[in-house]
Order: C-alpha cells, then sequence, then structure tokens
C-alpha cells in the first residue's frame, strides 16, 4: 500500500481561473468535450468538427498556436487571444487547443486543475474504448500500457479502459523510464531538464541504487518534510516504476521554490537557470552532510560527482610573456554561437544553415571558448614581471572533464544600447559523438608552447576524453513566449518528451530543434548503460514510489 505524502496540496489555481469557476462552475469544461479528439497514440487535442487544420475566428490565421475560450468557444491565435480578454470582459480562460490544457490569458500562464484533466480523460477513455470512465485518475492521459516491471501487469477487472489495438499496444515497449511529466503551469523548463537528468547514467544509477536513501535522510528527520533530494529521489522510483501515465512533479517543484525563492512562480522561467540551481540545491544538501569542510573539488555530492569539471584560465603579459593561470570549478559549459565553419568542420557536407548562409557548429563554439582573446582595455593585467598594467592575451581550456558534459548554448542576449533583450534562432550543428581532447588544458598549452613543456602533466581527462550525447534540451518560441521540450536518446533512438507527451522521433527530428542544452556522457559509462535498460536496480527496503496527484 503506498502512502500519500500529508503535506502535499494541489497547485493553486490563479485568480482569474478562480472566478471563472466561481460563476460557470464546469460548464465550459463539458462543453468543449465534443471539441476534444485523441490521436491513435494517445494524445488528447481540441479541434472543430469538419475543420483538418485550425484557424482564428479572427485574422483566419493558420500558423502557430490557437486557444478556444470557455465561455463564448472561439478559436484565437494568441494575439488575438489577448486582444479578446481585453473586449470580452471575463473572458480570461482558455484551452491551448493542441495541447488540451488551461490557459489565462491575463497571466499568460498555463493552468493545472484537476476537475479539467478529469474531464479530458472522460473524453479521452470514450474514444480510445468506446466506453465512459468516471473514476480515472488524474493525469491519465496516455493509453494504458503493460508494465515493464517483470511479473506486473494491469489489473483487467479493475481496468474500465480495455486497449485491445495492437499498433497502441505496441508502444508499451519503451525502454524503462520513458514517462510523461505533467505541465503544472509553465513548467515546460523544468520537465525538460528532469527528463534529461533522469536519463544521465551514473546520477539515474546513484538514486535507483538507494544512493540517497528516505528512511536514513538526516534533513528528513530534523525538519520532518521531504527535503529536496527525498522528492528528486521520488521523482526517479515513480518514473522507473513502470507506471506509463504521466507524473505530477508538484511536491519536488515545491521542494525547488523554497531554495530558490526569487523564482518561486508559476511563470515561465530559464531551464539553464533552474538546471545550475537545481544542481546547487543538491550540493547545499548533501555537500555539508557528506564533506564537512572540504571544497568543492573534493565533495562528494552527486551533483559534484556526475557534473563537477575544472577550468583553466590563462592570462598572458603582451609585453613580456609571464603568464597568470587561475582554476574555476564548473558544472557546465557556456557558449557562445559562432557562425563561422571551424578547422574541424571543413570539407564535412553540412545539411542545414542560418539565414545568413553561415553555419553555426559546436566545434566551432568550443573553438571559439579555447581561442585567445585580448583584454579590453579597462581589463589590462597587473604584470607581476613588468610591475605595472599590461595589455594581456585570456585563454580558457578545460583542465578536468566531468562524467555528465552539460553545454548550454547562450541564445538570449541583452542590449545595453537598444535596452532590450532578443533571442538568437540561429541553427546549430552538433555530433552525437564527441571527441575534447583538443580543448583540454593540456592540448592546448601543446599547440601554444610546443613539446617543449615537460613539466606540464597530462590531464587526467585525456584517457576519459570521448563523449555520446544522451540528451537535448530545446527552445522554440520567442524570448517572451516559448516552450521548452526535451529529446531523451536511448539505445540509439531517440523519443521526444513535451511535458505529458512521450513520441518517438527519428534523427533529423533532433538536429532540426534549436538546441538550448547539450547532454554528453563519457562513451564508457554510455556503452555500459546501454548494455540492458530494463534491468534498473532498483532501492531496497523502499516504496516503488511515492504517489503525487496527477499520477496515482
Amino acid at each position: 500500500m503506498f502512502l500519500r505524502n500529508p503535506s502535499y496540496t494541489n497547485p493553486e489555481s490563479c485568480q482569474h481561473h478562480a472566478e471563472y469557476k466561481l460563476k460557470h462552475g464546469f460548464n465550459g469544461y463539458k462543453a468543449i468535450q465534443k471539441f476534444l479528439v485523441t490521436s491513435p497514440i494517445g494524445k488528447t487535442s481540441v479541434m472543430k468538427p469538419n475543420t483538418k487544420v485550425p484557424r482564428c475566428s479572427f485574422c483566419n490565421g493558420c500558423e502557430g498556436r490557437f486557444y478556444l475560450c470557455l465561455i463564448c468557444s472561439s478559436f484565437s491565435c494568441l494575439d488575438h487571444t489577448l486582444l479578446h480578454l481585453q473586449s470580452e470582459t471575463g473572458h480570461a480562460v482558455f484551452v491551448d487547443i493542441e495541447r488540451a490544457e488551461l490557459y489565462c490569458g491575463v497571466c499568460r500562464d498555463q493552468l493545472y486543475d484537476p476537475d479539467f484533466d478529469q474531464v479530458v480523460m472522460s473524453k479521452h477513455s470514450m474514444g480510445v474504448a468506446g466506453g465512459t470512465t468516471g473514476n480515472e485518475s488524474i493525469g491519465q492521459r496516455l493509453i494504458k500500457r503493460r508494465r515493464l516491471v517483470s511479473g506486473v501487469g494491469l489489473d483487467l477487472q479493475k481496468s474500465k479502459c480495455r486497449i485491445s489495438t495492437k499498433d497502441l499496444r505496441a508502444k508499451s515497449c519503451y525502454p524503462m523510464g520513458l514517462r510523461g511529466l505533467n505541465n503544472l503551469g509553465s513548467t515546460c523548463f523544468m520537465n525538460s531538464v528532469l527528463q534529461a537528468l533522469l536519463h544521465a547514467p551514473p546520477f539515474r544509477d546513484y538514486f535507483l541504487s538507494g544512493g540517497h536513501r528516505l528512511e536514513t535522510c538526516h534533513h528528513r528527520r530534523i525538519s520532518d518534510l521531504m527535503c529536496l533530494l527525498c522528492d528528486v529521489n521520488a521523482i526517479f522510483s515513480a518514473v522507473y516504476s513502470g507506471d506509463r501515465n504521466p507524473y505530477s512533479p508538484a511536491q519536488f517543484l515545491y521542494s525547488w521554490w523554497q531554495h530558490s525563492p526569487n523564482l518561486a512562480s508559476y511563470e515561465q522561467q530559464d531551464a539553464h537557470e533552474f538546471f545550475i540551481s537545481m544542481l546547487d540545491a543538491i550540493h547545499e544538501k548533501e555537500g555539508k552532510t557528506r564533506n564537512g569542510s572540504k571544497g568543492n573539488g573534493d565533495c562528494q555530492c552527486i551533483a559534484h560527482r556526475v557534473f563537477y569539471g575544472l577550468l583553466r584560465s590563462d592570462v598572458t603579459c603582451m609585453a613580456c610573456g609571464f603568464t597568470s593561470t587561475t582554476y574555476d570549478p564548473c558544472v557546465d559549459i557556456s557558449l557562445n554561437l559562432d557562425i563561422t565553419v571551424s578547422s574541424t568542420e571543413k570539407g564535412k557536407k553540412l545539411t542545414k544553415q542560418n539565414k545568413n548562409g553561415r553555419m553555426s557548429t559546436l566545434s566551432g563554439c568550443l573553438d571559439l571558448f579555447t581561442r585567445p582573446e585580448k583584454l579590453g582595455s579597462d581589463q589590462k593585467l597587473y604584470c607581476q614581471n613588468c610591475q605595472e598594467r599590461q595589455d594581456s592575451l585570456k585563454q580558457m581550456s578545460i583542465r578536468k572533464l566531468p562524467l555528465v558534459l552539460s553545454l548550454h548554448v547562450k541564445r538570449f542576449e541583452h542590449s545595453f544600447v537598444k535596452k532590450c533583450s532578443r533571442k538568437i534562432d540561429g541553427y546549430l550543428h552538433y555530433p552525437f559523438s564527441l571527441d575534447m581532447a583538443p580543448y583540454l588544458s593540456s592540448s592546448i598549452l601543446r599547440a601554444r608552447c610546443g613539446n617543449r613543456i615537460y613539466t606540464f602533466g597530462g590531464d587526467e581527462s585525456d584517457m576519459f576524453s570521448k563523449f555520446e550525447i544522451f540528451a537535448v534540451v530545446t527552445h522554440s518560441g520567442t524570448l517572451e513566449s516559448g516552450h521548452y521540450v526535451s529529446f531523451v536518446r536511448l539505445r540509439n533512438q531517440w523519443y521526444k518528451c513535451d511535458d505529458a507527451w512521450i513520441t518517438e522521433v527519428d534523427e533529423a527530428t533532433v538536429r532540426a530543434s534549436q538546441c538550448y542544452m547539450i547532454f554528453y556522457v563519457q562513451k564508457s559509462l554510455q556503452d555500459k548503460a546501454n548494455e540492458d535498460l530494463n534491468h534498473v536496480p532498483n532501492s531496497p527496503g523502499r516504496e516503488l514510489f511515492l504517489p503525487i496527484a496527477g499520477c496515482c
């Protein structure tokens, strides 16, 4: 028997949604049931009868996202949705027709309402099985599939929705750990990063092998509440339980808010900022217990054991050649887009170019990151040899590579002249197999000074410089209104994780997306992880997963 966390409550709705429900109740929810359709893979969306392509009722446009007003049932694009709520008093709550999810036009934010989810699921069951289901749990928008855990299957006596279609049932062969995450209100930034972390081999193995045990959690005993690590542990247990219904990581979201109160809202956040904040929270919670007074370099928390790397910075005086060297720890590397073809990519056939006709490549971005850069006049180095400030060159390199390499592509920039921010929509070509040897400190120094440097020891990373890609976080849309999606690679097959929806895609789909974060793992670890994804270690003596509203 599973125990429900007593501290859990459903996410609070916004004021405009609460006012809508108080005035209209469930009338709008029931009215849109005639517009709900279910695709062969179990995805529910909204479509007008006898309409193949959705169009805006006001401008007749057919591009972008469309929304259905819950009061007057008008279809509109995003621009006219915002104009509609200004012209029609009280028309603030809409349905995103592509995703069948609630949207507040005033807050410009997605909403989560279990009552609406129940209505969608009721229609979904009728569309798939030809009958109605009134007692299905929240978030059951995907077709029930056979569990992958050996000996565990669906209880057909309790299930009112029997699926007999062979094509739908065949998708139960998805590898273990593929489970959608419900959007709790513009939380696609969180879901996309969580999907990448759920499939990072060393990070995954730590939690599934009992690395963090709930019964012995120091923070849980002190506060009597689940800490962030406990909530991460619960997500791993739920996702790898074999249950295919979308999971709601609400308790984790609340725990993360406690660590990052400045980001505690249902507004869209930056996926990279969330990633850094999450690792920082794990380090803060686990690092103090494991490390005592040790520094980051010797930290034994799982965040640093998996993602910790070391950057080397050399600042050289242009007058006398004196070099000052510093080392900085990192959990990821942020790269500027390079619109030129790097030397390592020349001669290769590139399939897609940016609008300006030039190509950005990952190797070009890494070349730019490790290229010597002349510092500005306001950044002159105080040379210990010259005893005065001199013009200088700065060059970055990688002293130590992590087990999992996270690369962040800088797609958002701010202009202090124009006083505005914008998104860079350039295309980036990146390899699935990556050799980081050219960017290591040892390689950079040999290229700069030749073989006469014998005192510089070889990097320990030299032997582990080959990486394989396993996840990509992408961003589509604009800076003000965008959406995050992640792609994960399991057994050389790519899967698109779009909040609650998991679909199988090809390489071309992944490469055509605008990557924002790219995750690589050391090749030896990836090869080991691919040996058998079905046999995932379970922590002894703990529940298979902790049910949270929206998943069970």
